[in-house]
């Protein structure tokens, strides 16, 4: 019985070490993500561009400058990046895109864009608002509104029924 405990108490500490050493190293990065922001907002730039194509594909494959993928960390290089072609200006130029604008980018029209470097922070459209595309259900929402669904259908049909009834004991 004190082996167990003995053994409980030590992963209790170790849980408890753990979790501060993920705290400061989360504040850390933290502060470092937001040094990066304000740099990126510094040298944010209104531009025009024509977007070509769009793509999720790793950095490695993306034809971004081998200097940019060289800065990669290793971990972040076989992740997928939102990338973007586009012609800006007389250039076409390869940009990586904030994954959270990505679906509202439209292909083959035009735009305006914030970018800093070769990153779109922000896209308006030329002519007119753009557009946001309907999400796509997931497994469950699918299996629920089917469940949803056919319960309606039998209480429809339940209470088609149930009048039918009351109509013919009237009549």
């Amino acid at each position: 019985m004190k082996t167990f405990f003995y053994v409980l108490l030590a992963v209790l500490i170790v849980l408890v070490i753990a979790l501060v050493a993920l705290y400061f190293v989360g504040r850390r990065l933290q502060r470092k993500q937001e040094a990066q922001q304000q740099q990126m907002e510094a040298a944010k730039q209104t531009v025009s561009m024509l977007i070509i194509d769009k793509k999720r594909m790793p950095i490695k494959d993306s034809g971004l400058p081998q200097m940019v993928i060289d800065q990669t960390p290793k971990m972040m290089r076989r992740s997928k990046l939102p990338i973007v072609k586009a012609k800006v200006g007389p250039r076409i130029m390869t940009l990586i895109s904030d994954a959270s604008i990505f679906d509202t980018i439209p292909v083959k029209k035009e735009v305006r864009a914030v970018v800093s470097g070769i990153y779109i922070m922000e896209v308006k459209g030329v002519r007119g608002p753009l557009e946001t595309p309907k999400k796509k259900k997931g497994f469950f929402a699918k299996m629920r509104d089917k469940v949803t669904g056919k319960a309606k259908k039998e209480a429809e049909a339940a209470k088609n029924a149930s009048k039918g009834k009351k109509r013919g004991a009237k009549g």
